[in-house]
């Protein structure tokens, strides 16, 4: 797999992630057994950098990657990104102080089985946090104190990953990006770019919606956020189908399908490829529920570079039916 510089941390990522949402909660059903098989793939297809969160499954992705990085034994061992903040009851600005932070670190510690967290990102807090120097300052206490490598920010808007750079100890931004979400490309990989701060790309696939395989008559579980959040009930909405109203969404995706190169293998890896066209990128982090999603997600960074008719098409799809439902509020 090719390898991508992680902003200024001197990691070396490859380009394609895993993103272990879905093997921790929200996505329906995911066997135990089926999730370890799943993280094994991505392992086994290259992949060394792995994504999570303390309140995926409530702790169960963390501790699933413990379990299968102790079963890898002396393998070379992945980076492994978790979360923290969104534990808080309420979620309020005024709870990320360090003590609670330090709570939470000390749990996915525990959880992942290790001595120190290779990355910790503050998880989509309230947008006052961003201007509060005290909490990235707490953080960098946790640096200092051996808990944490280093320190990012997973955010919801783009005037959000902005305002987080802006904090010295930041070395990560996550952010959404995709057919369906471009407006970082215009607005935030440049500020990035100059700052030299990794950019982690999540919900590279708008839910499911641009592997081409949901449909009007597609039914999700009661426990997938597909169902339950399809509105915002749960979360921010733009977490779930990128925020697209799911007709719209469905009409963009066929107007896509006909660029999808025929050697691409489906369109989640034309998708993939799209966004390993934006240099700024560090690392996108698919999710994946089975060993072969996991694999084919692995795979696309093998494919040719999507020539300049293609991107301006999709573009031009982008401006006309996506853009007026998502780009000015996100």
């Amino acid at each position: 797999m090719k390898q991508r510089d992680f902003g200024r941390t001197g990691w070396r990522v490859g380009e394609i992630g895993f993103g272990a949402w879905a093997i921790g909660g929200s996505w329906g059903d995911v066997s135990e057994d089926d999730a370890v098989a799943t993280l094994h793939a991505a392992l086994d297809s290259g992949v060394t950098f792995l994504d999570t969160a303390d309140v995926y499954g409530d702790g169960r992705s963390e501790r699933l990657i413990a379990r299968v990085l102790r079963e890898r034994g002396d393998a070379e061992r992945p980076l492994v990104a978790t979360k923290a903040g969104r534990r808080l009851q309420p979620h309020a600005a005024d709870g990320y102080t360090l003590e609670n932070l330090e709570r939470f670190v000390d749990r996915s510690l525990s959880n992942l089985e290790v001595e120190t967290l290779d990355l910790v990102q503050l998880h989509c807090p309230p947008t006052e946090v961003y201007d509060r120097p005290e909490v990235f300052g707490a953080m960098d206490r946790l640096v200092e104190k051996g808990k944490i490598r280093f320190h990012g920010v997973s955010v919801e808007r783009v005037d959000e990953a902005l305002r987080a750079i802006r904090q010295p100890g930041v070395v990560s931004v996550q952010i959404i990006y995709n057919l369906f979400r471009q407006r970082p490309a215009d607005d935030f990989f440049p500020a990035a770019r100059a700052a030299n701060t990794a950019v982690i790309v999540r919900v590279p696939l708008a839910s499911g919606l641009l592997t081409g395989r949901i449909d009007r008559s597609t039914q999700f579980a009661s426990d997938d956020h597909r169902n339950f959040n399809r509105h915002g009930e749960s979360f921010d909405v733009g977490e779930t189908f990128s925020g697209v109203p799911f007709e719209a969404a469905l009409e963009a995706v066929e107007a896509l399908r006909p660029l999808v190169p025929g050697n691409a293998g489906g369109m989640a890896a034309f998708a993939l490829r799209w966004i390993l066209m934006e240099d700024a990128v560090s690392v996108v982090i698919p999710g994946g529920r089975r060993a072969e999603q996991a694999r084919g997600n692995a795979a696309a960074g093998d494919l040719a570079a999507l020539p300049a008719e293609t991107m301006a098409a999709a573009r031009e799809i982008y401006d006309r039916i996506v853009a007026p439902h998502v780009h000015a509020r996100w």
